[in-house]
């Protein structure tokens, strides 16, 4: 199973596909009932049947669990996830944010799947549409040119004087004599030793071989021996294999060369490097919001891409199974350890600290990969290059539009014309008037209104039906429910009764007043009850038509009729529980 519910203490118990394991202890809520509960659900979504694949995102459904847990205990709620109601999540998740609210509607949906103990109304709500709306994304700030040439020169400095030691070290190891015929240490011969046993510490080097030499010495100088031979070690293995420093420095610099996505360059491996010829590289990466992606890198990327190859053989050599395969690896300082780059930052924090490198303000520099992603957009566009593609940000945009945007053949071409007529016609389809009428209209409708007739392409009987009210939907009259504007042809219409009021189909008559009406309030409660901005893009051009084109050629006493038939809740109003207002 790849995640179980303990009971004792109250946790989940994950195993995920890479072996390793990890559990989320919700032992000592309020409501322990509801926290089992949700537990069921935690487990339930658990890879492969839901989306936890690993630590930090059973983490993350943690939080959010134990939230809603203490919240609603807050509230005075002592059920189990079966007495919930809507209105008791709705005002949860109205004072949270939109990650809980979607994690919290994963637990109880996969909760209600496995036991089918949750209430039909709040099952059915759970499928809805989220009260809280994602949060826009702001983007990076781009560091000064100022910051950046130092962070570019600092790191290039580490690279080049780490790789430079390291090739003097592999040629001095070349000429020398095996350490344990010489009668003291030389950086030569510790080279070559490491070369042949991989990555030494003070310790293991003093215990494995030289252990005679030290304990022939008398108590005065086996301090002094010691130290000097402890500081030669940690000199020779640092010349030898790349230290988290200079990974960080190497990383830092490639996506300052390149512009792949932070994520990207951190989960890189040996397979993703492809030679695509004598001097160009296709690197293939896993951008996280989308899939596995690929750059050809620039000129300074490749040379630096593959001085690091070259910086990390000797030390890949000796790295175990699980590492060898992974692009960034390092001997971790004062110790002979291999270990990939750390996820935590620390490893920059030091780098930075090591180096003194601070930003325009004095303070100490913070290398984000956000950052150093957009700086190097920014510099892109400053030399011309104005927009993002998939294939390759260095081509002008000409080059990209004419090598791999343009039709290659006729039905492509087609299909694209086929979009763009699509586009222009429901443009223009949205653009005309809408089509009020009042009962005296209504009766000379064909021969009042012959462009109407002739858009809509009414015949005798249809226009009876119409005026009748035997095609009449909840808004207005439609001219042809089949017709699919915003369906499949062939099928009555699937559109909200709002949507009416943009269609170029529908006819508005005054018995249609009260539920146009009913609708004017339905936006007033809901402009109060959402932000502006997501009122205006759901809402807005809908709310706009009808209180600015369609009421006002309504006659004072049909709205003053239709109003009497109004009251200030969503009776009325055929709407799915999501929509509701309170």
């Amino acid at each position: 199973m790849p995640a179980t519910v303990i009971d004792e203490p109250l946790g989940v118990h994950f195993i995920f596909a890479d072996g390793s394991e990890w559990t989320v202890r919700l032992a000592g809520l309020p409501n322990p009932a509801l926290a089992r509960d949700l537990a069921v659900g935690l487990a339930a979504n658990a890879h492969p049947h839901g989306g936890i694949t690993r630590k930090k995102t059973a983490n993350g459904y943690g939080i959010s669990l134990r939230n809603l847990v203490r919240e609603l205990s807050k509230a005075g709620f002592t059920g189990s996830a079966a007495d919930l109601t809507r209105v008791v999540l709705v005002r949860y998740w109205m004072a949270s944010n939109h990650v809980k609210e979607r994690e919290t509607r994963r637990l109880l949906t996969d909760f209600h799947d496995t036991t089918g103990r949750l209430r039909a109304e709040v099952y059915d709500f759970l499928d809805g549409e989220p009260l809280k709306i994602r949060p826009e994304l702001g983007t990076y700030e781009a560091y000064s040119d100022g910051e950046w040439e130092r962070l570019e020169k600092t790191c290039r400095r580490v690279v080049d004087e780490s790789f430079s030691r390291h090739r003097r070290a592999l040629a001095a190891a070349k000429e020398a004599q095996d350490p344990r015929l010489l009668a003291q240490d030389t950086p030569e011969a510790v080279a070559s030793l490491m070369l042949r046993r991989g990555p030494m510490s003070y310790t293991n080097h003093y215990v494995e071989h030289f252990k005679a030499r030290h304990n022939g010495k008398r108590p005065g100088e086996r301090r002094t021996f010691r130290i000097a031979t402890c500081e030669l070690v940690q000199q020779v293995r640092d010349d030898l294999f790349p230290t988290r420093k200079v990974l960080v420095a190497y990383k830092t610099l490639l996506g300052m060369y390149c512009g792949v996505v932070p994520d990207g360059i951190a989960d890189l491996g040996v397979g993703d490097v492809e030679w695509a010829g004598d001097a160009t590289i296709l690197l293939s990466y896993f951008k996280g919001r989308t899939s596995r992606e690929s750059s050809v890198l620039t000129a300074p990327a490749v040379r630096l891409l593959e001085q690091w190859l070259r910086h990390s053989a000797e030390l890949r050599h000796f790295a175990d199974a699980d590492l060898r395969d992974e692009l960034w690896i390092a001997c971790i300082e004062s110790m002979s350890t291999i270990a990939g780059a750390m996820k935590n930052g620390r490893d920059r924090r030091m780098f930075i600290r090591d180096e003194g490198l601070v930003d325009d303000e004095g303070a100490w520099f913070v290398i984000h990969g956000g950052r150093v992603r957009a700086t190097f957009e920014e510099r892109l566009a400053r030399r011309g290059w104005t927009g993002r593609t998939l294939i390759d940000p260095h081509h002008s945009p000409r080059t990209e539009g004419d090598h791999y945007a343009t039709p290659t053949d006729p039905e492509q071409l087609a299909s694209i014309e086929s979009i763009i007529n699509d586009g222009q016609a429901d443009i223009l389809r949205k653009a005309l008037p809408p089509v009020v009428l009042t009962t005296e209209q209504a009766a000379q409708f064909a021969a009042d209104f012959p462009a109407e007739v002739k858009r809509l392409g009414l015949d005798t009987a249809a226009i009876a039906e119409l005026v009748g009210g035997e095609r009449d939907v909840f808004t207005a009259a439609c001219a042809d429910q089949l017709a699919g504007l915003h369906g499949p042809a062939g099928k009555p219409c699937p559109a909200r009764p709002w949507v009416c009021l943009l269609c170029p189909l529908a006819v508005f008559l005054p018995r249609h007043a009260a539920n146009l009406l009913r609708l004017d309030a339905f936006f007033a409660r809901q402009f109060r009850q959402m932000q502006v901005e997501h009122y205006l893009r759901v809402f807005g051009p809908y709310a706009h038509r009808l209180t600015h084109e369609i009421l006002p050629k309504f006659s004072d006493e049909a709205r003053a009729k239709g109003g009497l038939e109004v009251t200030d809740d969503d009776s009325d109003i055929p709407l799915r529980p999501e929509e509701a207002t309170q």
